[in-house]
């Protein structure tokens, strides 16, 4: 098993604890926790996958390195923008939840 094999296994983990996350938890900041470990899963990915056609003996391709430098930055600005509008949804709500749908009422029996 190379290191390259390794990371590969690394990244699906990632993906795998973040898809997870985002299915599995109500509370909203470890659901944007658990979107941004998806999100390194997927840039790591990309990273393995320029790094083997490099290792191929072919030229290192820019494009997965600029894909993931811009993927970065709008992942900050996106958790930023999470983490500011779950604060604003505790001072609303009090609590930073996503809300389960009431059961609808029943009519009562005549």
């Amino acid at each position: 098993m190379t290191g390259t094999d390794i990371l590969a296994l690394a990244a699906c983990g990632l993906v795998a604890i973040g898809l997870y996350g985002l299915v599995a938890q109500a509370e909203v900041l470890r659901k944007i926790i658990a979107f941004n470990l998806l999100g390194a899963g997927v840039f790591l990915l990309f990273g393995v996958v320029a790094r083997r056609g490099a290792g191929a003996g072919l030229a290192a391709d820019p494009v997965p390195q600029a894909m993931v430098i811009t993927g970065l930055v709008v992942a900050f600005a996106a958790t930023a923008l999470a983490l500011v509008l779950t604060l604003r949804l505790y001072q609303i709500t009090g609590a930073a939840t996503v809300a389960e749908d009431p059961p609808e009422p029943t009519a009562p029996d005549s």
